[in-house]
């Protein structure tokens, strides 16, 4: 393979300190053989069409000229009459079918056409939508998918961008440190070590976190839910945060009403988790982290509310995607997304109201279900 072919993930990704693949650069694809192979199905398709309109045309004339034999015998008048009109009737006729023929055929073409671009990795291929109802249904289907490929491969770009950038942080300085010492700048001491310890566990998270988020996108992470105190397991984490919230001035305060609900009591305590996490960072000089419980129709809602910095409105509205952190934060920026598909997964909605200098509140609402329905599906 030449250079000048070579996909954006062969290159090092240390080569002339740049990014293994930079953001905004084409996604490589093969040569690949959709098109030619469609056009060819196409071709064929075509050929078949034109024989049997052939073959239907033929049995039309053969029909023409007995009817004219069997009126020429009648009258002559009328065996003249009948001579004349019956080319133009089948004239006509033969037209009417190559017209529904075209009509028909126009997109079918244009769907073999744009199957073989998005066989080719070209995503941004659509049909125009005419024809039959039937094949407007059709057409209306095809560009669903071809949407949602490309949204697909879309979402899978920034994915892989995002997650180079955040582990070349700290690989950046574990090299930077590790060639330090050896280089004999820094000494080889617990000192110096331990921050290496500190990035490798946070390298250790983001790779947990994304194993999490393709498990749940996928369908594939086991719940293991069980009928649960709601009010009792927010409260456990609420307690467990007390010490840390003590040194930050931060008050933690816990309204409760008795709620009993099935779900998986360890993943609704890591959502709770994260949205306390993320609200003590939002409080850096103190403040007060509310935590209320209460039954809401058949089910159960949590609030966790803080009087921290706020979220900026145009900002609201991707705060549940990949990677996406606030200027202060030191994670992963894939603790919302988890909890957002978390809380999915049980069958309930999370959400978001914040005004900047005020605070922020998340609502997660959860359905009350029977023991073994809740799926991740």
């Amino acid at each position: 393979m030449s250079r000048h072919r070579q996909p954006p993930w062969a290159r090092r990704w240390h080569e002339n300190d740049e990014e293994w693949w930079r953001q905004g650069e084409e996604w490589w694809s093969g040569p690949g053989q959709g098109r030619e192979a469609w056009r060819t199905f196409g071709r064929a398709m075509a050929v078949k069409a034109l024989l049997f309109l052939g073959f239907l045309a033929l049995i039309l004339v053969g029909l023409g000229a007995l009817i004219a034999n069997i009126f020429s015998q009648v009258s002559l008048g009328t065996g003249i009459l009948v001579v004349i009109l019956t080319p133009v009737v089948l004239i006509s006729t033969l037209g009417l079918i190559a017209r529904a023929g075209a009509r028909t055929w126009r997109p079918v073409r244009d769907l073999i056409t744009a199957a073989g671009d998005l066989a080719d990795g070209d995503y941004s291929a659509r049909v125009a939508i005419h024809g039959s109802p039937a094949t407007r249904q059709v057409v209306d289907s095809f560009n669903d998918m071809a949407s949602r490929l490309e949204t697909a491969d879309q979402q899978r770009r920034r994915l892989l961008a995002d997650l180079g950038h955040e582990l070349r942080t700290p690989l950046t300085v574990i090299r930077g440190e590790i060639e330090a010492m050896i280089d004999g700048v820094h000494a080889l001491d617990r000192e110096n070590l331990e921050p290496l310890v500190g990035e490798v566990e946070m390298m250790e998270r983001l790779l947990e976190d994304l194993r999490t988020l393709s498990l749940l996108e996928a369908g594939a992470l086991p719940l293991h839910p069980e009928p649960t105190e709601l009010a009792t397991l927010v409260g456990d984490v609420a307690d467990s945060y007390q010490r840390r919230a003590g040194t930050m001035g931060i008050e933690v305060v816990v309204q409760s009403t008795p709620v009993e609900i099935v779900l998986d009591p360890d993943r609704i305590r890591e959502v709770v988790t994260n949205l306390m996490n993320n609200a003590f960072k939002a409080m850096p000089g103190g403040g007060r982290l509310t935590l209320r419980v209460e039954p809401k129709g058949g089910g159960a809602r949590i609030q966790v509310s803080d009087t921290g910095t706020g979220i900026d409105p145009s900002d609201q509205d991707r705060i549940f995607e990949r990677f996406q952190k606030g200027p202060a934060s030191s994670g992963s920026g894939l603790g919302l997304t988890i909890s957002r598909n978390l809380v999915q997964a049980h069958g309930g909605s999370i959400s978001i109201a914040s005004t900047p200098g005020v605070g922020t509140t998340f609502t997660i609402d959860l359905e009350r279900v029977r023991p073994g329905t809740i799926t991740t599906q």
